[in-house]
Order: structure tokens, then C-alpha cells, then sequence
């Protein structure tokens, strides 16, 4: 037996608990709090709850806006108002543009339907409002793990999940493992939630192995791009809220763009591309990057410093494509289910909101003697929801976009959204058609585009940009962005497509390099920031993300 095949084969320690949730994300806390909020309530102190996290601390992963829509937190923390939070800046103006080359034309709010209002939300860090909840959780008797990956599911005999494993630390590049070497730990429980986030590598396997999204719509993503800046104070306008579309994507490729006013002169910028674009030549960065140069843009960052950049994926597929969310053993909550609102560009609230409904049918199971079934009760309840209702009013605005491009497919879309809000739709409910892989068409129907070098001071590149995400792998374990066919890679990805991970990849994390004459396809890891763009666009599916050594990754600040 080989060292590595030895080490693989040392039994892993475990630890029981009643309820594992895997994410420190807001549906993921949520859930562990109203966990042992009922525990309180049936004077269980035994009850017990764990929280997993891939992140260096809680927060280090978490990137949105955001603009959060309160409602899940006055469900959840009804005296949270009352108490120092991160949500301290008010929306006091919502702004709606159209940008063209050279100008922008301001749409007039009262045209918006009710549910694009934004008077009575907050901006805020996402990422501190997670480290916020996260001491919430604590001080009610939760375990929280960060830095702590889990990697593995684990099933019992009949095939129901009973527990995750979090994995190996200390496992070379060559996958032998290091005189460091650490087995990773089972975190068993009656029941388990995957609250990972926006394609997540366990809900992946999960949602395959059970066949959770059989019948529904493919499943749909948008890459969003962010940068957090500190901004002269003349140019600071607490609690505005403003949402951009058209320049620099043309009318046939989706996504938008905001700017989010903090407090203390700080300033979201964002910019969001849906990943059914056609075009292999197209980057996502780059056309941030100049999205920011427009005139009704570039003002606001006049003198300003940038802070901190990041980038993730989006699910966009909302009402239709969410999959079935419980199986034997546990439930899907969160961005791990697909709840984010793509016309509202928000999914915090719908989080927290889906964390408490499986939290209260999970305890109610326990409490019934049940163990490792399905929390259908969770599945019935989640479409006469407040998450139902703030899903289906807008389920058609991505199809018809998709469908009939950004300037007719937005003034339909937004006519849906009026008629769904008197009770009705003309349109039903739109098929969102192919998943956005194979959405990508060949390098010989398009031509280059010719992207504006940047300037280093309101545009730039990948490299400067990652450092500024505080982004760190251990550089000696096996490479988690697995190619599953090499010559596949080169033959399709290269050959017809004209190597669109260099140009999808956020962070630089993928490139094709000429070595003895041959293209060579080589992959950074250490620059992932976990965006999972890749996993998603690859027109083969030949990418599998996993997740890296627990810690690894991104650390961001205030995002």
C-alpha cells in the first residue's frame, strides 16, 4: 500500500450533531439560528447545531451589492432595528439608466412596477452582515467552523444523507500526502442543510444523484464583477441606488450594472453579464472595466481610491428552474436553491427567508422522532411563501430578455411584472430554453473584440485586481479546477471556441501558452476567487469545480 493510498484509507474522526449546515451564508445562519431559536423555545439546550465554512472567517466568501430587502430579517431577528448592525445607510434614491455610447437617458420612476422600489431597503456589506449573524448564531449555542471545507457527502445504506465530510489537509500537488498531512472530519447529523451558495460542489452532486432538477428548467447564471471604492465627498450620496443597462453590452448580450452609496464615502460599483452570451470573444472583466469610463459613470470615481475587487456567479433561472429542494437526509436553502430575484438583483432575503423555513421543518422532524427522510413539508411550503410570491412575479423577465434582447425584452419584462402584480400574466410561464453552456457559439461566427487598455486609474487589469480580493491557496495541493478530458480541452475549447476561459475567468486563472509550438492549456489556481464561472461556461462541461483546502480562497473586506 502506497503512502497516499494509506492515508486515504485512516478512518476519519466524527462528531454528531442534530442538524450540519453546510455555508456561513445568510440562508445558512438564518438557518442555524432559528434552529436553536426553537430549541430555546422547547427548552431543548441539547439541541445541537454546526455551521461549516470554506472561507478563512466568516464573511471571506460572501459578495453581493448589496441592497437588502429587510423582510428576512424582521422574520428572523424581529429586535434587530434596534440594535448596531451593518445595515446603516437607508435607500433614499432609487436612479433607473440606459446607457448609450456617448450619453444616458434617465427612466422615470413612476414607469418601475412596485417591486423595483427600493425605499424602505438598506445598503449594505453583505460580507459584515453575514460576521454580524454569525455572533447572533454563537451567542444562541451554534458551532461554527470556518475554514472548514466540506468535500465529500456522506450516505448511510439506504442511500439518504447522513452526514459531509470535510476534506484532507495536507495533501501535495502530486496528491501524496505532506508530512503535515490531517485527515479531514465527518460532521454527521439527523439532517443536513447546503447552504453553499451559487453552484456549489456538494448541491451539484446532490441535485445529479437525486435528480432534483428533473422536469424543471435548465438552470440559469450571470457572472457579477465588484469593486468597492472610497470616493471624494462631494461625490457621496448616502443611500442612493442606482441600476444601469445597454453600453458596453450590445443588445443582444444581457446584464447590468449598479452603484450602491455606503456610508463613510464608499461606493459599490458592480456589473453584472448574464453567461448565455453567444460571443467566445467577449469578456465579462473587460467590459466592466469600461463600463466604468462612461460619462454618466466615471464622475463618481473622479479622485477616488479603489479598496477591493471580487467577483461570483449569479443563478438567474429563479421560479422555473428551481429544483426540487429536499432529499433523503436534508434540503437545499439559500443561493444553493436558486432564490436570487434577477430583476431586483437580490437574493439575501430570499436566504434568510428559505434558512428559517427549512430550519422550522427540520426541527419539527427531529422533534417527531424523524431522522434522515425528506422535509417535504419544506418543499410544499417554499412556492405559497413570501419567496414564492417575490419569485413569481418576475419569472419572466429573464426568458423574454434572453429571448427578444435587452431594449424589447426589458419594456416586456417590465409589463409583466405590472400585470403580475394585478394577479395576472399574458405571457404564462416562459421556457428559459438552453442551459448557458451550450449557449456559446464558435471563434469563426465572431470577431475579436478590441478591449481599451486600462489606465490604472479607473480601469485595470486582472492581476492588480485579484490582489486586491487578498485571494491565497496553499500552492502545494492538487489543483481543485479539474479538467476532466485534456484533449477535449484542445480539440473543442481551443480549437473551435478560441479558449473562452481566458476571457470568462475573472481572475486570470486560465491560459492558453505556445510551448515546443503546441497550445498548452495551463491553469492558475492560486488566483481562483471562486466565482465558479468556469463550472458553469465551459461549453463542454469539462471544468469540475471542487473546493480547495479549507481557508483557501478569497478574503474580502466590507463586500
Amino acid at each position: 500500500m502506497t503512502d497516499d493510498t494509506q492515508a486515504a484509507a485512516e478512518p476519519r474522526e466524527s462528531m454528531e450533531f442534530d442538524v450540519v449546515i453546510v455555508g456561513a451564508g445568510p440562508a445558512g445562519l438564518s438557518a442555524a439560528i432559528r434552529l436553536r431559536q426553537l430549541a430555546a423555545e422547547a427548552g431543548r439546550d441539547d439541541f445541537s447545531v454546526v455551521v461549516l465554512e470554506k472561507g478563512a472567517e466568516v464573511g471571506a466568501h460572501i459578495l453581493s451589492g448589496a441592497v437588502v430587502d429587510p423582510i428576512g430579517l424582521d422574520a428572523l431577528l424581529p429586535e434587530w432595528r434596534n440594535e448596531d448592525t451593518p445595515l446603516k445607510t437607508a435607500v433614499t434614491e432609487d436612479r433607473f439608466l440606459y446607457l448609450g455610447p456617448s450619453g444616458s437617458l434617465r427612466l422615470p420612476n413612476f414607469l418601475m412596477p412596485p417591486l423595483m422600489n427600493n425605499h424602505g431597503n438598506f445598503v449594505a456589506s453583505l460580507g459584515n452582515v453575514t460576521r454580524w449573524m454569525a455572533e447572533k448564531a454563537e451567542a444562541l449555542g451554534v458551532e461554527i467552523y470556518p475554514g472548514f471545507a466540506a468535500s465529500e457527502i456522506l450516505y448511510d445504506e439506504k442511500g439518504a444523507v447522513r452526514g459531509v465530510a470535510t476534506g484532507d489537509m495536507g495533501i501535495g500537488k502530486d496528491g501524496a500526502p505532506k508530512p503535515a498531512h490531517e485527515r479531514g472530519m465527518e460532521l454527521l447529523g439527523k439532517y443536513v442543510l447546503i447552504g453553499e451558495g451559487v453552484r456549489g460542489s456538494l448541491a451539484k452532486q446532490l441535485i445529479a444523484n437525486f435528480k432534483l432538477d428533473e422536469g424543471k428548467e435548465p438552470q440559469k447564471f450571470g457572472i457579477g464583477l465588484k469593486e468597492l471604492w472610497e470616493v471624494k465627498p462631494e461625490n457621496h450620496k448616502p443611500g442612493l441606488v442606482q441600476h444601469s443597462f445597454g453600453w458596453p453590452l450590445d443588445n443582444r448580450t444581457g446584464g447590468g450594472s449598479f452603484l450602491y452609496h455606503l456610508e463613510d464615502n464608499q461606493v459599490a460599483v458592480g456589473f453584472v453579464v448574464h453567461l448565455n452570451y453567444k460571443n467566445p470573444y467577449l469578456s465579462p472583466f473587460e467590459e466592466f472595466q469600461r463600463f466604468k469610463t462612461h460619462l454618466a459613470i466615471a464622475p463618481t470615481f473622479a479622485g477616488g481610491k479603489r479598496l477591493s475587487y471580487g467577483a461570483r456567479a449569479i443563478s438567474e433561472g429563479g421560479w422555473q428552474s428551481v429544483p426540487k429542494l429536499c432529499f433523503p437526509g436534508g434540503a437545499l436553502i439559500g443561493c444553493s436553491a436558486g432564490f436570487v430575484n434577477v430583476a431586483r438583483i437580490k437574493g439575501s432575503h430570499n436566504a434568510v427567508l428559505s434558512g428559517k423555513l427549512a430550519a422550522e421543518h427540520a426541527f419539527a422532524a427531529i422533534s417527531e422522532g424523524r431522522a434522515q427522510d425528506e422535509l417535504s413539508g419544506y418543499e410544499a411550503a417554499w412556492r405559497a411563501s413570501e419567496i414564492g410570491n417575490d419569485l413569481k412575479k418576475v419569472r419572466n423577465v429573464k426568458p423574454l430578455w434572453s429571448r427578444f434582447g435587452t431594449l424589447l425584452g426589458i419594456v416586456l419584462g417590465g409589463f409583466d411584472m405590472w400585470t403580475n402584480t394585478l394577479g395576472f400574466s399574458l405571457f404564462g410561464t416562459r421556457s428559459h430554453g438552453k442551459p448557458d453552456f451550450a449557449t456559446l457559439e464558435p471563434a469563426s461566427r465572431h470577431s475579436k473584440i478590441d478591449y481599451p487598455k486600462p489606465d490604472g486609474v479607473l480601469s485595470f487589469d486582472r492581476l492588480s485586481s485579484v490582489f486586491l480580493s487578498n485571494t491565497n491557496h496553499e500552492e502545494d495541493q492538487p489543483v481543485h479546477l479539474q479538467v476532466l478530458d485534456p484533449a477535449l480541452q484542445k480539440s473543442s475549447e481551443h480549437d473551435v471556441f478560441a479558449g473562452p476561459s481566458a476571457r470568462y475567468c475573472p481572475a486570470g486563472v486560465y491560459e492558453w501558452v505556445e510551448e515546443g509550438g503546441e497550445p498548452t492549456f495551463v491553469i492558475n489556481a492560486q488566483n481562483c476567487v471562486h466565482c465558479k464561472t468556469c463550472d458553469i461556461k465551459d461549453p463542454n462541461q469539462n471544468i469540475n469545480w471542487t473546493v480547495p483546502e479549507g481557508g483557501g480562497g478569497p478574503v474580502y473586506p466590507n463586500m
